[in-house]
């Protein structure tokens, strides 16, 4: 690349008080990450400034969304071998190693996100300011992605506060707000972002001392302390994580722990790890998905009116969730049942979650202003999205569609949250049923990102369009599904889940039928996600899909519900629990032998094969967006790659193979589908 394009990256000014400011702005790209060519044009003007020093170096982005989101995620996906990847990181190393050693003070200022990469470079400054706003977001989420720090970033955080205060941020990948991030010490100093400029200017002409952990901390940095440390950092995080599933943060342990006397050679420790890391299947899988999110945000990102006002009917468990989630996205929520008593259990869980979330009071009140009660339904004729999230019956919602039609301004869009209901069904009431669209959110709708955005038959593409610019204006992840029983998530976890049922039903120990799955990576067991989800809405999903689809429901479900054993929120499913909903007593089955390997693939195949009849069926138009969906909307093993990922990586000859035995075995529902023959 020229000197000419070399400066238009990182462009340079100097100030009267001999202050450079180098302002990093990536042509042709609406966000700032460490590419070749970026790291190529700041090693060009660190020369440049080792030659002929200024009085200080401020690092800032000259766009609007933030510093740098990271490194470039591309380059993860060439093929390199072990040492091309240790030998790339170094020279990045280096060149933060330089500016480290430059003789001035050099500052990053920081507005946006500063992530990652971004984040490393930071953290090479002597000082870091960030902006005290809402769009501030500073971490190091590398595992993530299946490694850890690699730019020297875990020498340098836990040098600045300490093993036990940086190793947490590191090994959660947690992202930190301003106000956060200058409290635990990540950055000097957080300040409003019209006074970034001059808090900059004014840290580098004073030079203050710079912060160092307390000295306990150092203590535990010792040699001798080290592995008593290491023990308890592995302890701790075995309960998140399991080490042959994601082994990235036990692999950041174990370089602290093992770290060399000389700090050059701790760097290049911290560089031969995130090299191996990155060669391993799951860090591969997780790269994948990384890209995979990305594809759906962009579906998302078209040119529509963006949303104000969101009214919401039905304050049950999803609605009165859906609305708390608008609401803490800035907009105005209206949330609609039929009194005031049964909106109030709504509201409250609304407040702990923004409490939660917020923190600071001010903004918590702010979120409760913008989340309406409104049990009359004034709110109808304002709204720009209207929500039905009643109770899943076709005659209740086609007579709420009739009395709302007519009251809908023209520009409207009306969604539903069904789970199971098809919306060419539900849309013969409309006398214009090209608006309706559905918008299927997942339980717990603040922590799963995946919106099933469901196209029926007469839905028109504008409509469509508006729901999934409205999805990604909520911060979640549309993916467009057709309407068809069950959709998309809930019809691949059914048959998963009734197979769960008949293994209970066989006499399997149910913590052996939930750690079969869990050892497989799933989030819990399907025992457990039943009685979450509660055995009633089971029963009644799996009775509409069994009419659909063919599917045998165990007599074992109804048996429980006829007791009033309805799971979690009865105090009683398969398992009993207390008032924390913490397990108290299992089910111990009746003996069944079983292995867990046979429980693990009765479990999966009846998954995988619902897999190949979705696709079969066009559910959703490609394999890449079937796993996108499993995995951001049903938990599916993120270091999997996804189900259908799953599938081929095991051989698609394999798993049909498999299946052909457990039908002969088990019966009909494990014969193979159709659909396996385009995944051959």
């Amino acid at each position: 690349m020229n000197t000419a394009k070399h400066h238009q990256i990182w462009q340079r000014r100097e100030d009267q008080d001999g202050l450079v400011w180098l302002a990093l702005d990536v042509p042709d790209s609406a966000t700032n990450t460490l590419t070749t060519d970026v790291l190529d044009a700041l090693e060009q003007r660190i020369s440049e400034l080792e030659s002929i020093p200024a009085k200080g170096l401020v690092l800032y982005s000259a766009k609007d969304n933030g510093f740098i989101a990271g490194a470039d995620i591309n380059v993860f996906r060439e093929t390199h071998t072990e040492d091309e990847l240790f030998s790339l990181i170094r020279q990045v190393q280096q060149l933060f190693n330089r500016i480290e050693a430059l003789p001035f003070p050099t500052l990053a200022m920081i507005h946006g996100f500063c992530l990652g990469g971004g984040l490393e470079l930071a953290l090479a400054c002597d000082y870091r300011i960030a902006a005290d706003d809402d769009n501030t977001r500073i971490g190091l989420p590398e595992v993530r992605l299946g490694i850890h720090p690699g730019y020297g970033g875990s020498v340098r955080l836990i040098e600045k506060l300490g093993v036990m205060s940086a190793m947490p941020l590191m090994l959660s990948g947690r992202l930190l707000s301003g106000r956060s991030a200058a409290k635990a010490g990540v950055i000097d100093e957080a300040v409003s972002i019209r006074q970034l400029r001059r808090a900059a200017k004014d840290r580098l002409l004073n030079r203050p001392t710079k912060q160092r952990p307390p000295r306990w901390q150092a203590l535990l940095n010792t040699a001798l302390l080290r592995p008593a440390v290491a023990f308890l950092l592995r302890r701790e995080t075995a309960k998140r994580a399991q080490i042959e599933h994601y082994p990235a943060p036990f692999a950041l342990i174990d370089v602290w722990k093992n770290q060399p006397s000389l700090r050059e050679d701790y760097f290049a420790a911290e560089a031969r790890s995130v090299a191996q890391l990155l060669l391993s299947d799951g860090a591969q899988n997780l790269v994948r998905l990384f890209f995979l999110r990305q594809r759906l945000k962009g579906l998302g990102k078209l040119k529509t009116p963006p949303v104000t006002h969101v009214h919401v009917i039905g304050a049950g468990v999803m609605g009165g969730d859906i609305a708390a989630w608008c609401a803490l996205q800035g907009l105005r929520v209206t949330l609609q049942d039929q009194t005031a008593h049964q909106l109030a259990p709504a509201i409250k869980r609304a407040q702990i979650l923004f409490k939660k979330t917020l923190k600071l009071p001010h903004k918590v009140q702010a979120a409760m202003d913008r989340l309406i009660p409104d049990a009359e339904g004034l709110g109808v004729k304002q709204a720009d999205v209207v929500i039905e999230a009643i109770f899943e019956n076709l005659e209740a919602k086609q007579s709420l569609y009739q009395r709302l039609e007519p009251q809908l301004r023209p520009d409207t869009l009306l969604a539903t949250n069904t789970s199971s209901i098809a919306l060419e069904t539900l849309a013969t009431c409309l006398e214009n049923p090209e608006r309706l669209v559905g918008l299927h959110f997942f339980n717990p709708v603040s922590k799963m990102q995946l919106v099933e955005v469901v196209n029926g038959k007469a839905t028109a593409a504008e409509w469509r369009d508006r729901a999934m610019a409205f999805v990604v204006q909520i911060d979640r992840l549309p993916l467009t599904v057709k309407s068809a029983p069950g959709f998309l998530i809930n019809r691949i976890l059914m048959p998963y889940l009734l197979e769960a049922v008949t293994l209970a039903q066989e006499g399997v120990a149910l913590e052996r039928i939930d750690k079969a799955a869990k050892d497989y990576g799933m989030p819990m067991g399907p025992i457990e996600l039943a009685d979450t989800v509660g055995l009633d809405i089971c029963q009644s999903v799996a009775d509409i899909l069994a009419g659909e689809l063919g599917l045998e429901v165990p007599p074992l479900l109804a048996q429980l519900l006829e007791q009033g054993r309805l799971g979690k929120k009865s105090g009683h499913g398969f398992y009993r629990y207390d008032k924390q909903n913490k397990t108290i007593r299992h089910r111990s089955g009746s003996g069944n032998t079983l292995s867990s390997e046979q429980i693990q693939y009765r479990l999966m195949l009846r998954m995988f094969n619902e897999c190949a009849a979705c696709l079969n069926d066009g559910i959703v138009s490609d394999a890449e967006l079937l796993d996108a969906g499993m995995v951001f909307g049903s938990g599916f093993a993120p270091f999997r790659g996804g189900p259908v990922h799953a599938m081929q990586s095991k051989g698609i000859a394999d798993c049909t193979e498999q299946l052909k035995q457990f039908s002969h075995q088990y019966g009909e529902r494990f014969l193979p589908h159709p659909g396996w023959r385009a995944l051959s």
